[in-house]
């Protein structure tokens, strides 16, 4: 049997049997609260029963119709978020490429402004930064040509 504390609502699993049916005085374990305890109270909260026993039946159906009704709702909406998130890592991927080659332009922006004092620091850096700049020289007359 179940005894619920009425102080502190705690609930406490007790043998039937060690209490009398005249009662007893329970003291809470968690709280402290002490309170007379009888049987009969508790067993006649648990025994009323609705007569209309058609009408659980009918209200059962209705509840398992809207359950199930809820369930394909959320299925459609999980298949919609999922279409959804699709679209967006299509377009994240562009985005990430617009964000990639915008900072390859300013790194190339970068190191044109800085080429005096890199050369001036690393000689050996020279050769490597005119062959960059020619190379890009090249692509842009390349895109230059196909559209036009």
């Amino acid at each position: 049997m179940i005894i619920t504390c009425p102080n502190c609502m705690k609930q406490f699993k007790i043998d039937a049997s060690q209490i009398p049916s005249k009662g007893r005085n329970l003291k809470c374990g968690s709280c402290g609260h002490a309170w007379f305890f009888k049987i009969e109270e508790e067993s006649s909260e648990l025994l009323t029963l609705k007569d209309d026993h058609s009408n659980n039946i009918i209200e059962t159906k209705k509840i398992k119709n809207d359950i199930e009704k809820t369930l394909k709702y959320k299925h459609l909406k999980t298949n919609n978020k999922t279409a959804e998130k699709e679209k967006k890592s299509g377009s994240k991927f562009f985005a990430n490429l617009v964000v990639c080659i915008i900072s390859l332009v300013a790194l190339i922006i970068l190191i044109d402004t800085l080429k005096e004092p890199l050369i001036n620091s690393f000689p050996q850096l020279e050769i490597i930064l005119l062959n960059l700049f020619e190379t890009l020289q090249d692509i842009k007359l390349f895109i230059i040509d196909l559209f036009n």
